[in-house]
């Protein structure tokens, strides 16, 4: 029995065009999971820090898909590794991270 995750469960990489469009269309949920002087320094305008040195899955919002980013995915990775280790339905990162973001021309907040 897998749970929530079957065998084939992998992570989604979802490109910068499609997180500023769900975003944008109020579909998406963006978890920022870098420290919180990272995402005080520079973040994306709406997005919920939950640093990864204290990432909780069972906190994630429900009422939206979650994508999940940090500086150059990395981290999203890894806290998208622990909802599946915590049977949290949470797959999407943002590819390439906050660096991704700002190489496709997205605006960021100071």
């Amino acid at each position: 029995m897998f749970g929530l995750f079957g065998p084939r469960t992998r992570t989604i990489d979802m490109t910068p065009a499609e997180v500023k469009a769900g975003l944008d269309a109020g579909e998406l949920v963006l978890v920022d999971v870098r420290e919180p002087d990272e995402h005080r320094a520079e973040r994306i305008q709406g997005a919920r820090n939950m640093p990864l040195s204290r990432f909780d899955p069972k906190a994630l919002p429900v009422d939206k898909t979650v994508v999940l980013h940090c500086a150059g995915g990395v981290r999203s990775a890894r806290a998208v590794a622990l909802c599946k280790q915590h049977e949290v339905d949470v797959r999407r990162h943002l590819a390439g991270g906050l660096a991704a973001w700002k190489a496709h021309g997205l605006p960021t907040r100071h």
